[in-house]
């Protein structure tokens, strides 16, 4: 269970199952049409873009409508269960749309590809093809050979695969905010997580490629970006040199903060997602001393127990993770902190399930992302621990930790009624078209009158005159 008493935009539940579109120049009728529907994470949306842009490069264009397609593409993602069950119907739908168009060319990308290949292309023959998350650039081969009669799959992880020198096509965008994916991959082993068995190894994207792509958005008209990693604070790239040259400096995730702050002042830089063991002081009096780094961090706690982060290989305890809490709260005061929680994990105790509860009342979270355990095959806790929580007793919890985070993130917008808060109009609000919608530096969403002096993309000065649980409702004062 996902609770969303805030929808960000790196965790957008309204954004699951997404058809993406974008409008391109290709003569109608003259290509083949290409259909993406994305569940997960923003990664799997930016991957999305990604495809995109290799296809629309051989000769494709986008279409909202799966029952028109050629080729229809269904990003996935493996970190809950409920997910990969949402994937398995939406392909039944599309093995029944394909019985009237038995041209139509069905795939699975992502985070379920690897695990589930042989499910889908043998046993229940509901795809095509399968491409794991380090092999689009092979995706017009692998439908080349399904064109000839053979179903294709392609799952292996790179070492070295970023897609730096691949232009994101902008898929659904307001043409305001931009995610920039910094790096792929991930080396921390969560005993729950299956992100290091689908997405492969860490390794960084090259800084002056990520520099590029920012300053492009903003030459276009964007006006923030959101550097997006499974873990950005072990973001680590140095250039090559030749030889006989001195080797340059290692640009870590602080000074790759500071170069796209530096695109332009008017550009905002936000990142997604921090853990606990590797953000430091550095990355936090880099975001203070640059006004264009929004003072908001997701920083998952997972679970306020030191013996439960401990089964969960997190790799911190308790004291470490306030240590970082305190951190943050010192040096960007009135920073914007956001959570995951897990409750019910392997043998979790009564005792130990309070501790949760009495870290979010120490942190006060801004909003969380709490989830029921749910294992998850092929994870290093499955392979260990049983799973030995009743399902009642894991709902109940859950159900306590929902409640007092709604309380808490009520309480963090109160604390912006009746003050002027920097808002970026990102667009009109998804209720009225005589309100715009935009956030403030600690990631909430206000809604404001339109005035008619202003558009999407002006930074705005907002008068906070009251707040529902989740949105901030005022008016601009300058």
């Amino acid at each position: 269970m996902l609770d969303l008493t805030h929808t960000t935009k790196e965790h957008d539940e309204s954004r699951q199952g997404e058809a993406l579109l974008i409008e391109n120049n290709v003569e109608k009728g003259s290509s083949r049409k290409l259909y993406i529907e994305s569940y997960g994470c923003q990664m799997n949306f930016s991957d999305s873009e990604i495809v995109a842009s290799i296809l629309l490069e051989n000769g494709f264009e986008t279409t909202k409508n799966y029952q028109e397609a050629d080729v229809v593409f269904i990003n996935t993602c493996s970190i809950r269960e409920n997910a990969e069950q949402r994937v398995r119907n939406r392909l039944k739908e599309f093995e029944f749309a394909k019985k009237s168009n038995p041209g139509m060319i069905v795939g699975v990308l992502g985070c379920m590809a690897e695990r589930l290949k042989s499910k889908f292309l043998e046993e229940e023959k509901l795809v095509d093809v399968v491409v794991g998350p380090d092999a689009y650039r092979d995706l017009p081969n692998l439908i080349s050979q399904v064109d000839d009669g053979n179903r294709s799959v392609n799952v292996l992880l790179s070492r070295e695969e970023t897609y730096a020198d691949i232009s994101p096509v902008r898929l659904n965008s307001n043409g305001i905010t931009a995610f920039i994916s910094i790096m792929r991959g991930c080396d921390n082993m969560c005993s729950f997580c299956v992100v290091p068995f689908t997405r492969g190894r860490e390794r960084s994207r090259d800084a002056e490629s990520i520099v590029k792509e920012a300053q492009d958005l903003f030459n276009a008209g964007y006006r923030e970006v959101t550097l997006l990693g499974q873990n950005v604070d072990s973001y680590k790239y140095t250039a090559p040199v030749a030889e006989g040259e001195l080797a340059n400096q290692p640009i870590n995730f602080a000074n790759l903060l500071a170069l796209v702050a530096a695109v332009n002042p008017l550009l905002r830089v936000r990142f997604s997602t921090s853990h606990p063991k590797d953000i430091t002081d550095e990355v936090l009096h880099t975001m203070a001393n640059h006004e264009n780094i929004c003072n908001y961090i997701h920083l998952p706690v997972q679970s306020g127990n030191s013996r439960v982060l401990e089964l969960m290989n997190r790799t911190y305890d308790r004291d470490w993770y306030i240590n970082r809490i305190d951190a943050i709260n010192r040096i960007i005061p009135g920073c914007g902190i956001s959570t995951d929680i897990i409750t019910g994990f392997c043998t979790e105790t009564e005792e130990e399930h309070q501790e949760t509860l009495s870290m979010m009342d120490y942190v006060k979270y801004d909003y969380a992302f709490m989830f029921a355990y749910s294992e998850r095959p092929g994870t290093l806790a499955a392979k260990r621990y049983a799973d030995d929580i009743p399902e009642e007793i894991k709902k109940s919890r859950l159900t306590e930790v929902v409640a007092k985070q709604r309380a808490h993130s009520f309480n963090r917008l109160q604390n912006f009624v009746g003050k002027n808060q920097r808002v970026l109009i990102e667009g009109f609000s998804k209720r009225s078209d005589k309100d715009f919608a935009g956030r403030n530096d600690q990631n909430a969403m206000a809604i404001f009158p339109v005035d008619g002096r202003y558009q999407p993309g002006d930074y705005v000065t907002v008068f906070i005159e009251t707040c529902t649980s989740a949105t901030l409702l005022g008016k601009i004062v300058g």
